[in-house]
C-alpha cells in the first residue's frame, strides 16, 4: 500500500507553506494571502485570473466605494 496520490495532493500546500513562511512581515503575509484568495476565488467562479485582476486594477481607482462589491469575483462582469 502506498500513499503517492495523497502525497501528490498535499505537496503544493506543503511547499507553499514553506515558501510563504518568510513573507517579510506579518502585514505582507496577510496581503499576500488576501491577493491569493482573490485570485483563487476568481478561478473558482470561472474567470481567467489574469483578465480579472487586470480589469479590477484598472477600474479600482474610479470605482465608488459604495459599488466596490461589483468588483468581487462572484459579482464581476468584464468591462
Amino acid at each position: 500500500i502506498d500513499n503517492n496520490w495523497v502525497e501528490n495532493q498535499i505537496r503544493p500546500v506543503a511547499l507553499g507553506r514553506k515558501n510563504w513562511m518568510f513573507a517579510g512581515s506579518l502585514r505582507a503575509g496577510k496581503r499576500a494571502a488576501a491577493i491569493m484568495s482573490l485570485i483563487h476565488s476568481a478561478w473558482l467562479n470561472g474567470h481567467d485570473p489574469y483578465r480579472y485582476m487586470k480589469d479590477v486594477l484598472e477600474r479600482l481607482p474610479l470605482q465608488p466605494f459604495s459599488r466596490m462589491g461589483e468588483l468581487l469575483p462572484h459579482n464581476w462582469k468584464p468591462a
